[in-house]
């Protein structure tokens, strides 16, 4: 019988499946392992499939038709999961995931086309946190513990979303906050993707004014004053007009000040009275002009940090401070590698984007790259792979040398565990039996006296696939 509860929303989005109770390796109950089948090769536009492993005993990885799809199939006392790609490359039986002994380990079942970590071909393999392994040609992570309460965010009507679940929770908070007007602070490294956040924040706000940007970093410490509040007419030698400046183009809308901690301390003070006051003095002017706008700040730098050594104000920190979020790199949530790509192909080639393709070496590039500048870094990496590819069909020489040269090392084969003497013993008697009878496990049960549900801990234990003798 199978018990199927499955998320598929329009576009991009992840198919979702939780089974009912925690593994044991997970020391807190309200957490548990998680698998992503996040990227297709030869699909890279096909939606991901995410599931959490909370309760599974196993997991059957193998080819399907029609869209990915994760099935919960309940035999007796067990919980299996069943995921199926559209993946030509995959055999029908491909791998399996096994939870043994509260580890998770990942083995071959005798596929045509193998099963790969970090580019070396495995028979078995134990599972860490944050494992990406290959199967036919698609791309699987594997995460230890996820929060069971914490589903992923799916994208769409510009929002972007999030199969990383600590990153998911904060989008959703995000997603709340966003009509408010409660400030916001956006913390992450270059290129994560700080500016494209904060204009989706303007978009939901439901503000009627513009959402302005300024790079503090960019501005002119002799002129930072009338660049941010303005000028009077005849203020200082060249100001022949009035000019707003960059906070009262804001009005009505979302001023994003990017780069906050590069602002100077003089600089500061006087935004401090512009949040305070709701209002601005333009530099020669004598009266203070009404404003009204939503604050969103973005910075790589530890803001506490610079409180701490005096280099940032901390009035102005706490009076920017509402909602605080943090963009993780892009090495720390590969589970989005897939939807990322999908989605900057649509940017990038809009009118290609259902003919492109990816070699594996090229796969295994994008996977195994450390992404230091992040998700500009790979926009730039498939501009460059579509320019070079005129077939569709992107190969390892099409991508930067810098990625290129991430080719994985070869890994050495996981060790299967070691068992004792008797149950050594035991496993051959199993294996012996399942070939007599083809995998039949309740005819191996019958021989050896046992409930079929004791087989299929042991087969389990022992790691052996009955389908392997059919």
């Amino acid at each position: 019988m199978a018990d199927t509860r499955l998320m598929q929303a329009p576009g991009n989005h992840p198919s979702d499946v939780t089974a009912d109770e925690p593994g044991p390796r997970i020391a807190d109950k309200n957490h548990s392992a998680a698998l992503t089948a996040a990227f297709q090769a030869e699909q890279p536009c096909e939606a991901p499939v995410w599931a959490l492993l909370a309760g599974v005993d196993a997991v059957w990885l193998g080819r399907g038709r029609g869209a990915g799809r994760a099935e919960r199939v309940v035999a007796g006392s067990e919980q299996h999961l069943r995921i199926e790609l559209p993946d030509r490359f995959l055999s029908s039986a491909h791998a399996s995931l096994q939870r043994i002994l509260g580890r998770w380990l990942l083995e071959d079942q005798g596929s045509r086309n193998g099963t790969y970590v970090d580019g070396a071909r495995v028979e078995r393999y134990e599972l860490q946190d944050g494992a990406v392994f290959e199967i036919g040609h698609s791309y699987f992570v594997f995460r230890a513990s996820a929060p069971l309460d914490q589903q992923p965010v799916a994208a769409g009507d510009a929002w972007p979303g999030s199969l990383q679940p600590a990153f998911a929770a904060q989008l959703r908070a995000l997603e709340r906050a966003a009509a408010t007007s409660l400030p916001v602070i956006i913390r992450g490294e270059t290129g994560t993707g700080k500016e494209v956040l904060a204009r989706t924040v303007h978009r939901r706000s439901g503000r009627t004014g513009a959402f302005q940007a300024i790079n503090c970093a960019a501005l002119s410490p002799a002129l930072i004053e009338s660049e941010l509040f303005g000028y009077r007419k005849g203020a200082f030698s060249g100001a022949i007009e009035d000019r707003p400046g960059l906070v009262r183009s804001a009005d009505k809308g979302t001023l994003f000040l990017d780069e906050i901690g590069d602002l100077p301390l003089p600089a500061q003070g006087a935004l401090l009275r512009v949040l305070q006051e709701s209002e601005v003095l333009p530099v020669g002017g004598t009266r203070a002009l009404p404003v009204d706008f939503r604050l969103v700040v973005a910075t790589h730098r530890d803001l506490e940090r610079m409180v701490a050594a005096g280099q940032f104000r901390p009035d102005l920190l706490a009076r920017m401070s509402g909602l605080s979020i943090t963009l993780p790199p892009l090495r720390e949530r590969m589970e989005d590698l897939g939807t990322l790509v999908s989605a900057l192909l649509e940017r990038l080639a809009p009118e290609r984007k259902g003919s492109i393709r990816f070699t594996v070496p090229a796969a295994r590039a994008l996977f195994g790259h450390r992404w230091p500048l992040n998700v500009r870094e790979l926009e730039k990496a498939l501009a460059l792979a579509l320019a070079l590819s005129t077939d569709g069909l992107v190969d390892l020489p099409h991508l930067p040398p810098e990625v290129r040269a991430a080719a994985p090392a070869a890994v050495p084969q996981g060790p299967a565990p070691e068992l004792p003497p008797e149950e050594a013993q035991r496993r051959e008697e199993l294996l012996a039996l399942l070939r007599e009878h083809r995998g039949n496990v309740t005819a191996v049960a019958r021989v050896l006296g046992k409930a079929r549900v004791q087989v299929q801990r042991w087969m389990r234990r022992y790691h052996i696939q009955p389908a392997t003798f059919r």
